[in-house]
């Protein structure tokens, strides 16, 4: 169901902002009277259009911290997902915090996104990717801020280890009702029906139905014969191009144009072997036909791409990545916490009360305050089985905001300090 309001008139809606300390949202559409991200300025946009919908009732491209925020609706779902957390941190903590000013407001709640990111990404996800003991081996227990460290991203991280996730994309959106069954309304869709398709999310259910498919469906299982689906490789859409592109072509190409070392210089950075001939691929590539394809395809091992021999290695025990894009990832994650002097672990960040407040929060949680599910796994990256692997979400802890409650006099020196 499409929910419509008047657009206000851009004066209100700035002060409305200045005023509360909140992110710019959708003015024309609502998801069951929440939020969705504003469309970019740009109109006409270049997002795909409802076929059967007529040009005055266009849906614009999304606008997010990133110009990627629409290229699939999932992903559009996490991004609105977190715009919605940041309002209401904003909202409840004006409320605890009337004194507060707007800007305040804004960079407390953004201060706890931030932390959350950081809590969720390094609690929930990475061990899950790396696995427990290359987490252990390349990150371990959090010692505290280095100054000596560079936080920066690197490039065989960005360009190459991190895109391993290409692998794990699922070709079928599926959208479930309240019993996390297929909704005969909303059929499920290929990856490629959703590409800058932004209608889809305001005019078929909203959130709800989409994040249903993403918990209770899992993700796509990395083969070392089937690496990445054919909606990626035969039919991805990219706005500036007009026909189809093959993202493994992309991801390969694109280390090659950023001038990663190869695959066995990177192996050696880790402190693994080299690998010099077929026998020794076959030691990290347990599918012998995919190894031999890799040799006939590059001749010697020194010549392979990191994004693919990273990717075609056998995964270590207990995660989603081998032994190498393990290591490029933790080194990374290390990097990225520990130096860091605003990590939410360090001392003068939060106070010890509030840190064991965040601590509470997770994924689910934000999914149950910020959507109509009212019913999610405890561990929203952990694939589960309806209903008996779910909780209701009164049973999902999450943030106690009142240890942010502060006097006035509190407040008025936190604005002269910050100012």
């Amino acid at each position: 169901m499409i929910h419509y309001r008047q657009e206000e008139s851009a004066c209100l809606f700035t002060v409305h902002l200045l005023k509360e300390g909140l992110l710019r949202t959708n003015v024309r559409y609502y998801d069951n009277d929440r939020e969705y991200l504003p469309f970019i300025d740009q109109v006409p946009s270049p997002c795909a259009q409802d076929p059967n919908s007529d040009e005055a009732e266009r849906i614009e491209c999304f606008m997010a911290g990133d110009s990627r925020s629409s290229e699939v609706i999932s992903l559009t779902a996490m991004h609105t997902l977190w715009l919605r957390e940041h309002n209401r941190l904003a909202k409840a903590l004006k409320k605890l915090n009337r004194h507060w000013s707007s800007e305040t407001v804004y960079q407390e709640a953004r201060k706890i996104v931030g932390a959350l990111h950081q809590i969720i990404t390094l609690r929930d996800y990475v061990p899950k990717i790396i696995g427990p003991e290359a987490f252990n081996q390349y990150l371990g227990l959090y010692k505290g801020y280095d100054h000596r460290i560079n936080p920066t991203a690197s490039n065989v991280f960005s360009t190459a280890a991190f895109r391993f996730g290409h692998a794990t994309i699922h070709p079928i959106i599926r959208r479930l009702n309240a019993q996390y069954q297929d909704d005969p309304d909303l059929p499920s869709l290929h990856m490629h029906e959703v590409f800058f398709s932004p209608w889809r999310l305001i005019k078929e259910g909203g959130l709800d139905p989409l994040l249903r498919g993403i918990l209770a469906k899992s993700a796509k299982l990395l083969m070392q014969d089937q690496m990445m689906n054919e909606e990626l490789t035969e039919r991805l859409v990219v706005l500036s191009n007009n026909g189809s592109l093959d993202l493994a072509s992309l991801d390969l190409q694109r280390g090659r144009d950023h001038g990663l070392p190869g695959y066995n210089d990177w192996r050696e950075f880790c402190g693994l072997p080299r690998l010099e001939t077929q026998i020794d691929l076959n030691t990290v590539i347990a599918n012998r036909k995919v190894a031999e394809k890799i040799m006939e395809l590059y001749s010697n091992p020194n010549n392979i791409d990191v994004w693919l021999g990273g990717l075609a290695e056998n995964f270590l025990p207990g995660a989603r990545t081998g032994p190498l894009f393990a290591c490029i990832i933790g080194k990374q994650m290390k990097a990225l916490r520990e130096g860091d002097r605003f990590w939410w672990e360090n001392s003068h960040v939060f106070t010890e009360t509030q840190r064991h407040e965040l601590r509470k929060h997770s994924l689910s949680r934000i999914i149950c305050d910020n959507t109509g599910l009212s019913e999610v796994p405890p561990d929203a990256f952990q694939f589960g089985k309806f209903p008996q692997d779910f909780e209701s979400c009164d049973n999902i802890p999450g943030i106690n905001l009142e240890v942010w409650q502060e006097s006035n006099q509190q407040g008025n020196l936190r604005i002269k300090y910050l100012y």
